[in-house]
């Protein structure tokens, strides 16, 4: 396949000889760069083995190694971009040509594996530094058999979330809110961590970063907001992104410090990020470094960047990074010209031999991949709790007084669920009995604190994230559904995380605080989404949520916190309670409902002249119909019963695949009785008009038996 190509100045299998590098004077050494660890790396951890902070380089020793890193990225990524236009590499090729003295600079000092990171797609030399091998990069490029993402994400999104290197998601500000939770935890663990949050002019635009240094801010987590300027987003120039000198003047508005710096100079980058680690050592608090850098190339492969003027690529070309490592190096280490073309020949073959065994290996075969969306979940046989009886509300109260109690690394986030106890109560005297670390109030900030959980779960904390309203989960839905969701799959590092929505009518709440939005949170592969019916119900989905190792949404209608009472009997087996359930048995009509409207139809059950079942699928996604489908063979009719808008509820999924899988058993077609397809009104005689009621569910199902 290689020979195909022409990408190699010379023969993959010549014998290659690699100069001795003289000391300064002359004085002959030890090759610096062997051929088998050009870049000293450590075979048992597969990153270089350099200077880690606390220890420091100095200036001339720091070139001997950021020099031959930054050329090894320049010299791969032009080969990928190369290989990209032969129509090798997939997707598109998004480089950091230009940017080396800032990646390089900046991730040298961080502890791969201890240190918390997210990278973003113009650090590819940090990639370099913190764990990945030249030839991984190249396989995640080609998105070949043996890409470290198993070929499942984009070219540059990959990482290494077992080693807290976080694969980033295009939604670039998302990533920040999980490098502030991973470090939270992990220094509440006892670890001295820092966190490295990198971010580009364009994204520094974006809601989470705002959200995300506040959270680092208030906290007093010590993350390092690392803003990679090259003066344009994608194709917009920064006069069009912000009106303030320098962004890192933003810093004086959170309360911390704020540095502006040439993100060229890899020394200066260097110095500021170990600079910015010794503060934070002495004193944990987050800062933001701003590195003026600039970009060589287009945004992309694809991008001709005729956007950019002439003169201005020429300024940028005299700046570039590579030029002036190379000087430095030859400055400090006394290196003739042929020494230092030496040195980058052995390089550029590393690169080469990269390349050139990537290009060997096979292609994915479906055969072999395991495409899941989801982690499996140990069984969990846990303490029995019974409770003669309780409100909706307590079993909410209970199950999170059980879970943090048994569970020294859980904790609770969210909007006044500390002293106030929650907007309703359900989280009354957890702070008193736990302690603000592990009940915490958070800045209203939806999506950072989904992301500040993401993060926490993957440095073994264990995340219980509280919605006030369910209203307000749609805030959060790039963190919740594409990045916490398709975590497993593109990570294979489980996800744990519980989330609590308040949800549902009744209340004459209006619009903004009354919906449910269980058809929006079962569009996404990789989250479990629980809806209780009863106080059993609510304490099982709460505990079998925590313990699960996926995303787990419970919804929990607030109509029934303290209007609905019953007991609890918990026998400690979780496997037990991911499971539908039916509430009365019947021959003759098939009703499923959710929610607050499992009351509504039992209630018309209990009252009808016909033989009713009723069932709660209880588990909404990923969804088992299998026990409804038996109940429809036997009763030949199915009702679905949803509060939600017809269009926005999982009615019609229910009954698409009732029906596909039992069609024939039908007597008549299935019906659907949701509220209109708008928004929930305020005042409460529309709002009764709208929700469906017992008569609704009646009238529904006479209707199974009229004459059609």
């Amino acid at each position: 396949m290689a020979s195909d190509l022409d990408i190699a100045e010379a023969d993959a299998t010549r014998v290659r000889r690699h100069p001795q590098v003289p000391r300064r004077g002359g004085e002959s050494a030890q090759p610096v760069f062997a051929p088998s660890a050009l870049l000293r790396f450590d075979p048992a951890h597969g990153v270089p083995n350099v200077v880690r902070y606390p220890e420091k380089f100095s200036e001339e020793a720091f070139y001997t190694v950021a020099y031959p890193l930054m050329h090894l990225s320049r010299c791969l990524e032009e080969r990928l971009l190369e290989l990209f236009r032969k129509g090798y590499v997939k997707g598109t090729v998004t480089i950091s040509i230009g940017n080396e003295g800032t990646t390089v600079g900046m991730s040298i000092p961080l502890r791969p594996g201890r240190d918390v990171v997210s990278l973003l797609h113009r650090d590819f030399a940090a990639h370099l530094l913190l764990g990945s091998s030249p030839y991984q990069l190249a396989c995640q490029y080609m998105a070949n058999a043996e890409s470290p993402t198993h070929a499942r994400e984009g070219n540059v999104h990959y990482g290494d979330a077992s080693t807290r290197r976080f694969p980033m998601i295009s939604h670039l500000g998302k990533m920040l809110s999980l490098v502030v939770g991973g470090t939270w935890a992990a220094r509440g663990h006892g670890e001295e961590v820092f966190g490295l949050a990198v971010i580009g002019d364009g994204g520094s635009s974006t809601g989470e970063f705002h959200e995300a240094i506040n959270i680092a801010s208030v906290h007093k987590v010590p993350v390092l907001f690392l803003v990679e300027n090259n003066h344009y987003s994608f194709s917009t120039p920064t006069s069009m992104q912000y009106n303030c000198e320098r962004l890192s003047d933003r810093a004086r508005g959170y309360g911390i410090s704020g540095r502006t710096i040439d993100g060229t100079d890899a020394w200066l980058v260097y110095s500021a990020v170990c600079d910015a680690l010794d503060k934070m050592h002495d004193e944990p608090a987050p800062a933001i470094l701003e590195c003026m850098s600039i970009r060589l190339h287009g945004h992309a492969a694809y991008d001709k960047a005729e956007y950019i003027s002439e003169e201005q690529l020429r300024r940028w070309r005299r700046e570039d990074p590579l030029r002036k490592a190379r000087r430095k190096l030859q400055e400090f280490g006394g290196l003739s010209e042929s020494n230092v073309a030496a040195l980058e020949e052995a390089v550029e073959e590393e690169a080469h031999d990269a390349v050139t065994k990537a290009l060997a290996v096979a292609r994915p075969d479906v055969r072999t991949q395991r495409l899941v969306a989801y982690a499996k979940s140990p069984p969990v046989v846990l303490k029995p709790v019974k409770v003669a009886r309780a409100k909706t509300g307590e079993a909410v109260n209970r199950a999170l007084d059980y879970i943090l109690t048994n569970n020294p690394r859980a904790f609770l986030a969210g909007l006044d669920v500390g002293t106030y106890g929650s907007a309703f109560k359900t989280c009354k005297g957890l702070i008193a009995r736990h302690g603000p670390r592990r009940v915490i109030d958070m800045p209203i900030c939806e999506s950072a604190t989904v992301g500040f959980a993401l993060g926490a779960s993957q440095v073994g904390a264990q995340p219980i994230v509280e919605f006030q309203f369910a209203d307000f989960s749609t805030e959060a839905v790039s963190q919740l559904g594409l990045n916490a969701g398709s975590w497993y799959f593109r990570t294979g590092c489980p996800a744990p995380i519980l989330l609590r929505l308040p949800c549902g009518g009744g209340l004459t709440m209006g619009a903004f605080h009354s919906g449910e939005f269980e058809g929006l949170w079962t569009r996404f592969p990789g989250l479990k989404l629980l809806y209780p019916a009863t106080a059993q119900e609510t304490f099982e989905a709460l505990v079998a949520g925590f313990h699960d190792r996926n995303p787990c949404l419970v919804l929990e209608h607030k109509l029934l916190y303290w209007s609905k009472s019953g007991p609890i009997d918990f026998d400690g087996n979780v496997a037990n309670i991911w499971r539908p359930r039916r509430y009365i048995e019947g021959s003759e009509v098939t009703v499923v409902a959710f929610g607050a409207m499992v009351h509504e139809a039992i209630s018309a059950a209990v009252d009808c002249r016909r033989s009713v079942e009723v069932w709660n699928p209880f588990v909404l996604h990923p969804l088992d119909v299998t026990p409804l489908v038996e109940s429809v063979r036997k009763t030949g009719r199915l009702l679905v019963v949803q509060e939600c808008c017809e269009s926005g509820g999982l009615g019609h999924t229910v009954i698409s695949q009732v029906v596909r899988r039992c069609h024939g058993a039908l007597k008549c077609p299935p019906e659907l009785i949701a509220a209109p397809d708008v928004p929930i009104p305020f005042a409460p005689e529309l709002e009764s008009h709208c929700r469906p009621s017992v008569e609704n569910i009646r009238a529904g199902i006479e209707r199974m038996y009229e004459d059609r």
